[in-house]
């Protein structure tokens, strides 16, 4: 069995966060697209308490990360976990990092009553695709997902 502890992210792991999401970022071929700062992190994360995140610790090093927040179905009528973003980073995969986060999730969705556990994976990451479909996730195929950026916000008003 692999000697993987998960832990809560706390205010002084916010550079680590930051060092996983850039890692995250570069995997997906979208590291141009990454903006946060430390301070907002820090400010979003900590003081407005609007996404959480734990890690995957081997041997005292943070091999992997989630991410998330709660959203809310009208359908129904329970609140959901989003999993933003988890990640392992390459020379830490195929260990079970990936798999332990995941199920430390749903142990956390389970636990605050979540009625279901969400995520976006990009078309083309046909191993974590794999890994989805493993563990008994259902694709959405018939939705897609719609996004107004900061700018287009702004263009709104």
């Amino acid at each position: 069995m692999m000697n993987v502890v998960i832990r809560k992210a706390e205010r002084q792991d916010v550079p680590l966060l930051l060092e996983f999401i850039k890692g995250i970022a570069r995997y997906e071929k979208m590291e141009d697209e990454v903006i946060t700062s430390a301070d907002v992190l820090e400010r979003e994360m900590f003081d407005e308490h609007r996404a959480e995140a734990v890690f995957a610790v081997v041997g005292g090093h943070e091999v992997g990360f989630a991410l998330y927040f709660y959203n809310f179905s009208t359908f129904i009528g329970h609140s959901g976990l989003y999993l933003e973003d988890l990640y392992v980073w390459p020379d830490d995969r195929g260990k079970g990092y990936g798999k332990a986060l995941l199920l430390h999730l749903v142990k956390i969705a389970r636990e605050h009553h979540c009625g279901r556990m969400e995520w976006s994976c990009l078309n083309w990451n046909q191993p974590s695709i794999d890994f989805y479909l493993s563990l008994g996730a259902v694709p959405m195929k018939e939705w897609t997902v719609y996004r107004l950026d900061a700018a287009a916000l702004e263009r709104l008003l």
